[in-house]
């Protein structure tokens, strides 16, 4: 990953325009310091990063960086310019994380994908042809998600090279092959309680709260 800084003339960069890299967790130490939870394939390709967009109030600050440190997984600890303080950096907590999209390498490989460009594309898979869209990805400590949006449920497809195949970037498509009985699981679940289940979504690895430093 480039260590390249950003340049945001007349704040004309929107969301539309960028990738989420992660997002704050909290703060570290005394110095204003932070944690930034890195929800990528490969954290360490962000070890040179310089600089970062932060969604304050709703809008796209861009932040410069002293210093960045990858620990423990996918979390960074990291030193921007001009938040000296704690309570300069407590203001910044759970602020989303973002990067121009035109910094990111394009995929030309048809096994491989990076997270946020699949979201809204369709899943198809091998016997049961067209299923859903995705909605989302959790990615995880243990295995990384897709959340597929199938007759009013989510079904949680695991991330591997035996279920996730290709992806058809041309027509959107996400071609895999869906170990048998999962969707059995989710629908069999909706019948006994009659409609969609309220169990909670998976806790992203993002959202925990280890200080200790993904």
């Amino acid at each position: 990953m480039s260590g390249q800084a950003l340049f945001i003339p007349n704040n004309t960069v929107t969301k539309d325009d960028c990738y989420q890299l992660g997002h704050i967790t909290k703060t570290h130490a005394v110095s204003g310091e932070l944690v930034l939870y890195l929800d990528v394939d490969d954290p360490k390709e962000y070890a040179d990063l310089e600089s970062v967009l932060l969604e304050v109030k709703g809008e796209l600050i861009p932040y410069f960086i002293e210093s960045i440190a990858i620990v423990k997984g996918s979390r960074a600890i990291v030193a921007f310019e001009d938040v000296d303080t704690i309570e300069q950096a407590e203001r910044l907590i759970n602020c989303p994380a973002f990067l121009p999209l035109d910094e990111l390498e394009p995929i030309t490989d048809e096994t491989r994908f990076y997270f946020h460009e699949i979201v809204g594309y369709q899943v198809v898979d091998a016997q049961a042809g067209e299923l859903g869209t995705v909605r989302g990805v959790y990615a995880m400590n243990a295995q990384d998600l897709i959340a597929m949006d199938y007759q009013g449920k989510e079904v949680l497809i695991p991330i591997n090279s035996d279920i996730v195949r290709t992806v058809d970037r041309a027509n959107q498509k996400l071609n895999v092959v869906l170990p048998d009985g999962l969707l059995d699981i989710y629908m069999a679940d909706q019948d006994r309680t009659g409609g969609p289940d309220s169990k909670d979504k998976p806790e992203v690895d993002g959202d925990q709260d280890n200080t200790d430093e993904d």
